[in-house]
């Protein structure tokens, strides 16, 4: 029996992810800081304690801090592909095969760690797996249309001086999956929205040595082995200035943080009503001319 071609070399990402980590700069987490902040907010509006926590993948320890600071009295536990200097407590983990007992969270989050899972639903059926009866899974990380404007300068670039176009960016999941992928995965309730941040730069080469502090260098297992051409990466740059700066000669940058949250059933959950329940038909609302007009659509 074969298994599926992996898509992501995920010991090549291990390595480039230890390689910012132990950078002299260190990672560069100003959008993580941002999701992190987020999180905070999406926790506090759950008006419920979670004893038990699991910070999952996270490259760097915030979101463990974060937690700890929302709940003092609770347990964090930290999983992370990589150790370093502030790795002491942190569990070995890859969020393709999760060392934990079933139902042992009562939480488990995950912060820009899942966008080069290769399999996705199978990493989110593990964590329905650990996640305890009404124990809520909630994840941000990167998808849609992120890094647009990169791809679209690098494919032209390729085409005009290679003759031909190899993958340079990661292809990121669509919004509109997300909520299929945890029904499937048995989550209820689940829920996915999109925050569009727009970062701008000075050149490409800036947005490039920050994705190189993240650890987000391609690493797909299809990507091209031959050294990127000087006169590739040139006529790249210049296409993003030609096709993506604003008035002032920035580069703006598109990062889509996908989010999604799910909990594990419980009894205690809303149900969807059984069909054939509904006291009121569907006609009867229809005629009742106290509701608003549908607007006009204008093309």
């Amino acid at each position: 029996m074969t298994s599926e071609p992996s898509l992501f070399d995920r010991s090549l990402q291990r390595r480039r992810l230890i390689r910012a980590l132990r950078s002299e700069t260190g990672y560069s987490d100003f959008l993580l800081s941002r999701v992190v902040e987020d999180l905070v907010d999406r926790l506090a509006a759950v008006k419920r304690n979670f004893n038990v926590m699991l910070d999952l993948g996270t490259p760097v320890p915030a979101v463990a801090a974060a937690l700890s600071r929302l709940n003092p009295a609770g347990s964090v536990v930290r999983a992370s592909p990589v150790s370093g200097p502030e790795g002491r407590g942190t569990v070995a983990a890859d969020e393709e095969l999760l060392p934990f007992a079933r139902e042992s969270f009562d939480l488990v989050a995950s912060i820009l760690a899942m966008q080069n899972v290769n399999d996705l639903p199978g990493a989110f059926v593990q964590v329905r797996r650990i996640l305890k009866p009404d124990g809520l899974f909630l994840a941000a990380f990167f998808g849609g249309e992120t890094l647009k404007e990169l791809r679209a300068a690098f494919a032209q670039a390729e085409s005009e001086i290679d003759g031909g176009i190899s993958p340079r960016i990661s292809p990121f999941v669509d919004l509109r999956d997300l909520g299929g992928l945890l029904q499937r995965a048995g989550f209820a309730l689940p829920v996915a929205d999109v925050d569009r941040v727009t970062v701008r730069y000075g050149s490409p080469l800036s947005l490039m040595r920050d994705l190189r502090g993240m650890g987000l260098t391609n690493t797909l297992t299809e990507r091209s082995r031959r050294p990127l051409r000087r006169a590739t990466l040139l006529r790249a740059c210049e296409v993003y200035f030609e096709r993506f700066a604003d008035k002032d000669g920035r580069l703006p940058a598109t990062f889509d943080i996908l989010w999604l949250s799910g909990w594990a059933p419980h009894e205690s959950q809303q149900k969807p009503l059984r069909p054939g329940s509904a006291r009121t038909r569907l006609a009867d609302v229809l005629q009742d001319r106290s509701l608003p007009p549908l607007p006009d659509h204008k093309a």
